[in-house]
């Protein structure tokens, strides 16, 4: 309100340049003492409104609002003098030519001052009032009648112009307040158009302008850091317990990395359940430094209402102008990086390299030709037995997937499992595999079970528990020698569709074991949550490089455990007839390894059955009290 009064200053020059002239043209045509010092006083004042509004215009800033104080005073001041020297015109008895030209240059200025100070009412109408009022009370006080109607018009005007001043004042109110809101409204619909409305950070769009301006602002010889972050099992917390629980769980994250970023980082989700933090950092042991901070932030279990919620993350980081001379281009490496972590086993920190792009083409090519695989029947089924230690027979055939590509050759499971599991083509992948192994496990003796491994992602698929029935009742296997591994990873997740699953396929008659036991947890309360007959000990407490006196120790703990629990301990990895005796003196009840057998197509287990069968049972294990491997299965391997 205060800067309207400043606007427009040619018509307050011509306003005061009109006065000036006609009251210096009145003073000198009347030659009047009195009126000369008036219009020198006008004059003086004249000057200081045109001073206090020129001034603030070369030097704008705080003292506005001081220098209008000044430019009130002034014009009051001025109001006062034009309607003194008017009134002064009109007492004093001078040609009435001089009485027309002072009283008319009074009356358009009072009233055109009401227009142009509308900002500052009680300014317009001061002087408005000061104008009017003495050549008012002058006219009145005449002889003339025609004199005492003009006083009379006049002093009716000062009411109406208070009026139109006030009526001025709050249209110009109302407008600026409205223009306010208005921009208001847009700076919050700019602001909301860059947030995201869950978490309160930087969406997508905001953050590309912040990366923008980070980037322009970055000092010579520093880092801009760029970490894309990851949350593990944020779906499984959408799928059970609901979009709203899943909101309120990315709050919670968008609070922690709040706290544990540096000071001026931008912060944004990216989209689902990723987020990514830019920051200023001078070097990659710094950047690094605070990715592991946040990763152990995000890391503590979050509470909302009665669930605790185990989330985790895999963070990606590149750097500029490290791994790219622009944003994009880092955030591609940032992005390359995530993938590593994530397959390499979650839960880490992964700084870019170059070979990751390498490793990224040959992932994609991997994926395309695993799903052509698929189609193309390329894919095969082996099985490799698991064996009684104590008598030498086979107990079961674990199934095991292998790839011969026509062009590539063989491509080992670590390459194209982590690569399935990732696309989502492992739900396929892990159906057809069950439904293989189980048409060739129909055909064994009925003391032979199948164990089939499976994959996290696998059993966490709506329907995962149907498909791998639907799987017994097409291969027209029984529940029962169908034995599932799953690892310790999943069941730790305390997901209700993994306990769901397992619940299904338990009531249905199926066998679950428990895969790659030791391997990184201590807790062991799932192995009475969960119905595990069988549990077998990672190949690298046996045949590893951990393989010594404290595995050897370990390996007879579990035993124990396994014979207190009814459970069945199965030693992998076993490859010398000193390791087959070790893990059995250790309390081991079956094997599995290369020193019985390699895995094999589903023609040559069915041989190896056939082989035992045709054996009389006195006879038939090749070994004494259980220090050899059958015959047979010596020459497979």
């Amino acid at each position: 309100m205060v800067a309207t009064l400043y606007s427009q200053p040619f018509s307050l020059m011509i306003g005061l340049a009109s006065g000036l002239i006609a009251s210096l043209s009145a003073a000198w045509l009347a030659g009047n003492m009195w009126l000369w010092g008036a219009v020198a006083l006008r004059c003086t004042f004249g000057m200081a409104v045109l001073a206090s509004h020129i001034l603030p215009q070369w030097k704008p800033g705080p003292g506005l609002f001081r220098s209008s104080h000044c430019f009130h005073r002034a014009k009051l001041a001025y109001g006062l003098t034009t309607g003194m020297a008017a009134a002064l015109v009109m007492a004093l008895p001078l040609p009435r030519a001089l009485g027309l030209l002072v009283v008319g240059e009074a009356l358009v200025y009072a009233i055109s001052t009401t227009g142009r100070n509308a900002g500052r009412p009680m300014v317009s109408i001061g002087q408005m009032v000061l104008t009017l009022l003495p050549l008012s009370i002058t006219c009145l006080l005449a002889q003339e009648r025609a004199v005492q109607i003009l006083g009379l018009v006049l002093g009716l005007t000062i009411p109406a112009m208070i009026t139109i001043s006030l009526t001025n004042f709050r249209n110009l109110r109302d407008s600026l307040a409205m223009a306010e809101t208005s921009q208001r409204l847009a700076d919050k619909m700019q602001l909301l158009a860059r947030r995201d409305g869950v978490t309160g950070l930087l969406n997508r769009s905001g953050l590309t302008h912040e990366l923008v301006d980070l980037q322009a602002v970055l000092p010579e010889g520093r880092k801009l850091a760029l970490l894309w972050v990851d949350l593990d099992r944020f779906k499984e917390i959408n799928d059970t317990l609901g979009h709203q629980t899943g909101d309120r769980c990315l709050a919670e994250v968008a609070a922690r990395l709040r706290k544990r970023v540096p000071a001026g980082a931008a912060i944004g989700r990216f989209g689902g359940d990723e987020f990514i933090i830019a920051f200023e950092t001078g070097q990659l042991e710094e950047a690094q430094s605070i990715a592991q901070m946040v990763m152990a932030a995000i890391n503590r279990p979050i509470r909302v209402d009665d669930h605790r919620l185990d989330i985790g993350c895999s963070i990606g980081m590149a750097a500029l102008p490290d791994h790219g001379g622009d944003m994009d281009t880092v955030m591609q490496a940032a992005d390359l990086a995530l993938n590593h972590a994530k397959t390499h086993g979650k839960g880490q920190v992964a700084l870019f390299t170059p070979a990751m792009t390498s490793n990224l083409v040959r992932r994609k090519e991997i994926e395309t030709d695993l799903r052509q695989a698929l189609k193309n029947d390329e894919l095969s089924v082996f099985f490799q037995p698991i064996v009684d230690l104590h008598t030498g027979r086979i107990r079961a055939f674990e199934a095991l997937v292998r790839w011969f590509h026509p062009e590539k050759g063989e491509l080992r499971p670590d390459e194209f499992i982590p690569v399935a599991e990732e696309s989502g083509a492992i739900i396929t992948l892990g159906n057809w595999i069950t439904l293989q192994a189980a048409k060739a496990a129909a055909h064994w003796p009925d003391d032979v079970t199948l164990a089939v491994n499976l994959s996290p992602i696998q059993i966490r698929a709506p329907g995962a528990a149907l498909a791998v029935l639907n799987a017994l009742r097409e291969a027209r296997l029984p529940a029962h020698r169908l034995e599932l591994e799953i690892t310790e990873t999943v069941v730790l997740d305390h997901s209700p569709a993994t306990a769901n699953f397992i619940e299904q396929l338990s009531e249905a008659g199926v066998r679950f074991a428990l895969d790659d036991f030791g391997t990184g947890y201590s807790s062991l309360g799932y192995l009475d949550k969960y119905p595990f007959k069988k549990i077998k000990i990672d190949r690298s407490f046996v045949s590893g490089l951990q393989a010594g006196k404290t595995s050897s120790a370990i390996i007879r703990a579990v035993s124990a455990m396994g014979q207190a629990l009814d459970m069945e301990i199965v030693a992998e990895g076993l490859e010398t007839l000193e390791q087959v005796a070790a893990v059995r003196e250790a309390g081991c009840t079956l094997g599995q390894g290369w020193y019985f057998s390699r895995a094999v197509p589903d023609y040559l287990a069915r041989m190896l059955l056939d082989q035992e069968a045709a054996m009389h049972a006195p006879t038939s294990t090749r070994t004494h009290r259980g220090k050899a491997a059958p015959e047979s299965l010596r020459k497979s391997a």
